[in-house]
């Protein structure tokens, strides 16, 4: 009807390989672009943007790194909460001690500290893989939550424990500390999120993407064919752990100001992320947002509805969440592992051939 190609040639094989090849696909990104950064930020309230936007910004972007770790490499991870912390701790003792370097290199530059912290965890995967990696992980994701605990010049020796987040701004505009306002949150959160994703999506169309993509599907194969496993495994762990560092420093700095290790960062933040990867679908940069978006919506659905609406006790709304989000994961491992990504492809080739889907 309206989705079609009939009209739209390629003429060149960079047309023809873009990411959106449809004119419609397209035009809808660049409309989604504009209203995100054009109309949103002037519409927005703080109880928007603090439980749905922000979370949904920050939780796409660690999405998108455990995706690349997971569903293109095909390494199993369950510290993606420790390195969440790793990046949080990292940004917060730049900010004390750099206090006139810009909040946004801070935040780069604690995704590189994370990424090497990535890389030494990612080591075993070299010899192990499976079931005994998932362990591994799981055991650097504990030992990083025990490490910021116990070792008080993380946080500054604090009497407390918590780390705090310093007020910055960025071309005079306050991102971070209790002056914050809504819109320059999101826009800073935004841009951040924009920027991986062009990045991720580049990276795994281009010849790291096809390495990880090897080495998922067989890894003595790839190996075979060239395939250095050293440097594809390696580089995964590292850019998988830049994209959650950042994401954990935007997580500390800009959205919560302030954290303790063990109740933010802890296990449950490993398996939220990794739930959304799965719901979203594996391999797909699509299925980040997808799975990002629905784990946000969800709990905020059920509190208004259910809670606001109908006057359900809070702990049985809470509970129902817990029994949709696991019975969707089994559902989706069985019947359509690659997500609710896949059900969207599926979804626009039936369009296309509309009235005559397949």
């Amino acid at each position: 009807m309206f989705y079609r190609e009939a009209g739209d040639f390629k003429t060149s094989y960079t047309e023809d390989s873009q990411t959106f090849p449809i004119k419609f696909d397209r035009y809808g990104y660049y409309v989604t672009l504009a209203v995100a950064f054009l109309v949103i930020p002037f519409i927005i309230n703080d109880y928007w943007v603090n439980a749905v936007f922000m979370p949904f910004l920050i939780y796409s972007i660690a999405a998108i790194g455990l995706n690349i770790l997971v569903g293109y490499c095909g390494q199993v991870s369950l510290g993606t909460g420790g390195f969440m912390a790793v990046g949080a701790y990292a940004c917060y003792k730049l900010m004390t001690g750099f206090p006139d370097v810009s909040i946004a290199i801070h935040i780069l530059l604690a995704g590189g500290i994370t990424a090497a912290v990535g890389v030494l965890f990612g080591l075993p995967s070299l010899r192990i893989k499976g079931f005994y990696l998932a362990v591994a992980t799981l055991a650097a994701q504990f030992f990083l939550v025990w490490l910021f605990n116990r070792v008080p010049w993380f946080y500054n020796y604090s009497a407390s424990g918590q780390i705090s987040a310093p007020e910055r701004t960025l071309f005079g505009i306050t991102v971070t500390g209790a002056e914050t306002t809504a819109w320059a949150a999101y826009m800073f959160c935004l841009v951040f999120l924009v920027a991986s994703a062009w990045i991720a999506r580049n990276l795994t169309r281009g010849m790291a993407g096809r390495k990880w993509m090897a080495i998922r599907d067989m890894d003595i194969a790839a190996e075979i064919i060239g395939v250095n496993p050293l440097r594809a495994k390696l580089s995964a762990f590292a850019v998988s752990s830049f994209f959650i560092g950042i994401a954990g420093a935007l997580f500390f700095a800009v959205y919560l100001g302030a954290v303790e290790v063990g109740e933010v960062f802890g296990i449950n933040k490993s398996f939220l992320v990794l739930f959304m990867v799965i719901i979203g679908g594996l391999g797909s940069i699509f299925g980040s947002f997808a799975g990002a978006a629905f784990l946000v919506l969800l709990p905020v659905f059920l509190k208004n509805v259910l809670v606001g609406g109908l006057g359900w006790p809070t702990d049985l709304a809470a509970h129902l969440e817990l029994v949709i989000v696991g019975g969707l994961i089994i559902t989706f491992l069985v019947a359509e592992p690659h997500g609710l990504a896949q059900l969207w492809r599926v979804a626009k080739e039936k369009l296309r051939l509309w009235p005559f889907p397949h």
